[in-house]
């Protein structure tokens, strides 16, 4: 994956040393740069991310924001990857007042108003769709998305996630912010008008509350990762209906609500 001069990573000399080791080799390392996006002609978050598919990034951070919900919303987004700048006209923005021009680290948010996270969860309705898939299926997932991770693969410094369906990954980006990784998948699933109702989302990364609220924008009724969840995420994916599954790794997994999605 590569966008204007910058790749997903490059090549660094680093010195390995250890009790019996001393050598000079080049290492693969990931890049990382902030991405500003301007909605409606006024500057609204810097994120740090890496760097491609910039337009997906800004498209699904709107939509995990409540910015962008009908397709009809966006009118026009451009973009300058070499100027780390995305340009996005929608026909009207909801909830702006108090939405603080904010600069998003590659690990978290900073400066996020404290009620924002609840205005984030009471937009959300729960989601009823009634998709089963077997363990063997979100195994497979969790599997399958481990080893669609090339950057990860080389560098080990980059999160993942996917959009899965029976038969397997529908789409799969990474970054080395797990926010900016799922925000992508929002922005696909949004850009493509991908019917998500019968779809689980897959993370490398933990599970926490942002990132259970982000999947329920796009109404995915079961998130797997092959990492943690956190107890408030656990709660939320209950009271909204989703089924949250963590540790799917090697031969096992945990599911935490709504097992009746889950089957043999």
């Amino acid at each position: 994956m590569k966008t204007g001069s910058i790749g997903m990573y490059e090549r660094r000399v680093r010195s390995v040393c250890g009790p019996d080791i001393r050598r000079i080799e080049e290492d693969p390392v990931v890049n990382e740069m902030p991405v500003t996006i301007m909605l409606n002609g006024e500057e609204l978050v810097t994120l740090v991310c890496s760097p491609y598919e910039f337009e997906l990034l800004a498209t699904g951070f709107l939509v995990s924001e409540g910015l962008l919900r009908e397709p009809g919303d966006l009118l026009e987004i451009t973009s300058r990857p070499e100027q780390g700048v995305v340009w996005v006209t929608t026909r009207g923005v909801r909830n702006l007042d108090g939405f603080l021009k904010r600069n998003f680290a590659s690990c978290c948010g900073k400066g996020r108003p404290a009620l924002h996270f609840l205005n984030d969860y009471e937009q959300l309705c729960p989601i009823e769709h009634e998709v089963r898939f077997t363990v063997r299926e979100v195994l497979q997932f969790a599997s399958l998305l481990n080893e669609a991770s090339e950057a990860f693969r080389l560098t080990g410094g980059v999160h993942e996630a996917a959009l899965a369906r029976h038969g397997g990954l529908v789409a799969c980006f990474e970054d080395i912010g797990r926010h900016n990784a799922l925000d992508r998948i929002l922005g696909y699933a949004f850009r493509n008008a991908v019917d998500t109702s019968g779809m689980a989302v897959v993370l490398s990364g933990r599970i926490a509350s942002e990132m259970l609220t982000k999947a329920a924008r796009i109404g995915v009724p079961v998130i797997v990762s092959r990492s943690a969840p956190t107890a408030l995420a656990i709660d939320l994916a209950d009271q909204l209906g989703m089924t949250l599954v963590g540790f799917a790794r090697n031969d096992r997994m945990s599911v935490y609500t709504h097992v009746r999605r889950i089957t043999d």
